[in-house]
């Protein structure tokens, strides 16, 4: 693809959905994102004991070298462990198609607040039994200055609300350990530029950290490699704290986009003649005045993003392949946008008046479409009198992140990565069948040829769950992973019940 993407990793203890503000600042820039949950992480604390750094990274390889292909830029960011992995995975990738951004990365814990008995780790760590029983609190002041966003969180923590871990194993902060001592070698190796972002006032690791990675990366001969950003009232949670615009803007500023543009109404530079933006602006006229949801997200980047507003069954973002079948379901029922006024132009914006029509409903507003690069990055719907809309529609609307069934489906794909036994081959090819069709939906593109025994094979499994819904594939692929599970703790079980006294 010709967009430029990043691919961002959480940090300990969270999930795929942490970096959600990067994540929209990044995509209304005209980027495309990825990420992933780590194995361990999106269940239970308890289910990282098992797990090992080695685990981390091949599941961050894995996903690197399913994405790396599909761009001719891509960028790597990561928050916290989440760095490190990034880090690491520049190194062994030989990472040159796009930059490096480590966010509070934690080469060392030795911040304000880390406890005076941190040393005595590796010697906790060989004690038979305490690595898996004992736990790591997260405690004040959760990474973060600002004092009403620290209360939230903390009231968060304290009802039970699962948004991330409350506490992690000891063998946790082992693995951890393990991860920091290989991203402290051979950091030379990284070739591509890099950004890091550290707060003064880190209490978990502090600016000896970035100094460690931007003079081993940089160094006297690699002048200008590597480069450093330091935020003067933030502690570690960098992306969410007081300086989380001097971040998002340092990280566009890096990745050569425009901070301006960021903001979500407009890019700075399209990329684009006006003739160009005019034709681009006219097909997406035709397929709205069609009700042809399809052919529009066509003309979009891959995470394109419809906003319907107001408060009814239609209301919400509708983003990337699961927004588009949301809409496609809306659209089914007769709506169309018509009587197109005469468009304005400015940078990567166009703003046009439009009548949105279905059944016995005319409601005027204007439509603003974001383009950039020949490519609609997102669309957004005003209407004049959005009461009427939800009057005729009716409903609640939709909610904007993870439905449950997607948040299961996730935390199924992290603990597939964690099983210690191999499946076989035909399970293998189910578990990618179904996560293909979960995730992406069916199989598009030509069949491998006869020599790509294991693509030809990949793709005949995906093809043959063509038409499967997405929600039937989820769910089956949670149920597959919760049998390997089961059949594995099970034979753990007979193992230990047959061991001689």
């Amino acid at each position: 693809m010709a967009e430029p993407a990043v691919f961002l990793i959480h940090g300990l203890g969270g999930t795929q959905y942490d970096l959600g503000s990067m994540h929209k600042r990044l995509k209304n820039a005209g980027f495309v994102t990825y990420s992933l949950t780590l194995p361990g992480h999106g269940t239970r604390p308890e289910d990282l004991v098992q797990v090992r750094a080695q685990d981390w990274l091949e599941a961050v390889r894995l996903k690197y070298r399913e994405i790396v292909g599909q761009h001719e830029v891509l960028h790597l960011m990561g928050m916290c462990m989440g760095s490190l992995l990034a880090v690491e995975t520049a190194k062994r990738e030989r990472h040159a198609t796009g930059q490096l951004v480590a966010l509070a990365p934690p080469i060392y814990i030795d911040g304000w607040a880390t406890p005076w008995y941190r040393g005595l780790r590796p010697l906790l760590y060989r004690v038979p039994g305490v690595p898996a029983r004992m736990k790591v609190a997260k405690e004040d002041p959760y990474g973060i200055k600002n004092e009403q966003l620290r209360a939230i969180v903390k009231a968060k923590f304290e009802r039970g609300e699962n948004f991330h871990y409350g506490w992690v194993p000891l063998a946790c902060l082992r693995e951890v350990d393990r991860l920091r001592a290989m991203v402290m070698k051979d950091l030379a190796k990284i070739e591509c530029p890099t950004l890091v972002v550290h707060a003064r006032e880190d209490e978990l690791t502090s600016l000896r950290s970035a100094n460690y990675l931007v003079e081993s990366i940089g160094g006297k001969k690699r002048a200008g490699r590597a480069r450093m950003v330091v935020l003067e009232d933030s502690y570690h949670m960098v992306c969410v704290d007081n300086d989380r615009e001097i971040v998002a803007r340092s990280v566009l500023e890096f990745f050569g986009a425009s901070a301006a543009g960021s903001l979500g109404m407009g890019v700075a530079d399209a990329g684009m003649t006006g003739t160009e933006m005019g034709a681009l602006l006219a097909g997406a006229q035709s397929d709205l005045g069609a009700g042809d949801f399809a052919a529009l997200y066509a003309r979009g980047i891959p995470d394109m993003a419809w906003f319907q507003p107001c408060a009814n069954r239609t209301s919400g973002v509708h983003r990337g392949a699961k927004g588009l079948a949301r809409l496609q379901a809306w659209a089914g029922a007769g709506v169309r946008f018509q009587a197109f006024g005469a468009p304005s132009f400015n940078a990567g914006m166009a703003v046009v008046p439009a009548t949105l029509t279905e059944g016995g409903l005319a409601s005027q507003g204007v439509l603003v479409v974001v383009m950039r690069k020949h490519k609609l990055i997102e669309v957004r719907w005003f209407p004049d009198q959005g009461e009427a809309e939800d009057a005729h529609f009716g409903g609640e609307p939709v909610a904007e992140g993870p439905s449950p069934a997607e948040k299961a489906f996730e935390a199924a794909a992290a603990a597939s990565k964690t099983l210690r036994t191999a499946p076989d081959n035909d399970t293998l090819l189910a578990l990618y069948s179904l996560y293909k069709q979960g995730s992406i939906g069916d199989v598009a593109g030509a069949r491998p040829g006869v020599l790509d025994v294991l693509g030809r094979a990949k793709f005949d499994a995906w093809a043959s769950r063509k038409g499967l819904p997405r929600e039937q594939a989820m769910a089956e692929y949670v149920k597959l992973v919760g049998s390997l599970q089961a059949r594995e703790a099970q034979a753990g079980a007979g193992a230990t019940d047959g061991a001689p006294a």
